[in-house]
């Protein structure tokens, strides 16, 4: 029967017991051909889910299905059991196969981390800075061009966060980052101020309106 992997069999032996209930419906000529069906039906799908590497697991998962008692028909009781092999051959594919998944998974995962790298870096004016620098020293007239094509790049959600989370974290970075000016940070910190004010939020009110200011503070800052 196919495995996970349909050009990879197990080999599987069932036996079975049934009884009949009654006189039995009369269309049935053979009872004991329709239980080897239902067997195998049932076999057959939940084998479908397992590599024939996990041999213990894929028996123990066919039983725990087929060996009980169990009624497919209002007059049949049937019970059955499995055991299960793999050929020597089927198995050492499978372990090919498992390690060239691996091997892909790999590949993607550094392939995914390193554009994440890449995706804060750009994003991130200092940061893009720096790193142009670092990798293309001989090429810093090219660096204005950078700028204008990653103008919209936006910096990577953090996955490990839940998805409000993530939202709200990458909200405030994308703010962060279009707050260019001092006028433009003062307006958000009083805003942010009066919201926080409204909801009640004494702590973070507190940290806004300290932040506040401290801009205020700074010279040349809208005072009105």
């Amino acid at each position: 029967m196919p495995s996970r992997v349909p050009t990879l069999h197990f080999t599987v032996r069932i036996g079975a017991t049934w009884d009949p209930r009654g006189d039995g419906p009369p269309e049935h000529h053979d009872p004991p051909s329709l239980v080897r069906h239902l067997l195998r039906e049932h076999t057959a799908r939940i084998l479908q889910r397992y590599s024939v590497l996990d041999l213990p697991a894929a028996q123990d998962a066919v039983n725990a299905t087929i060996d009980r008692p169990w009624s497919p028909e209002p007059w049949l009781v049937i019970r059955g059991h499995a055991g299960l092999t793999a050929s020597e051959a089927d198995q050492q594919l499978a372990e090919e196969h498992l390690r060239r998944a691996q091997s892909g998974d790999l590949d993607r995962e550094e392939t995914h981390r390193r554009v994440t790298f890449l995706q804060s870096v750009l994003a991130d004016s200092d940061r893009r800075r720096v790193w142009w620098i670092d990798q293309y020293p001989d090429r810093l007239s090219e660096l204005d061009h950078l700028v204008k094509a990653v103008a919209d790049l936006k910096p990577p959600r953090d996955s490990s966060r839940d998805g409000l989370h993530a939202e709200v974290a990458w909200f405030v970075d994308q703010l962060l980052t279009d707050l260019h000016t001092q006028h433009q940070r003062e307006i958000f910190l009083r805003a942010l101020t009066q919201t926080l004010r409204t909801l009640g939020s004494t702590d973070l009110q507190n940290t806004a309106a300290r932040w506040l200011a401290d801009r205020l503070a700074e010279p040349g800052a809208d005072t009105a």
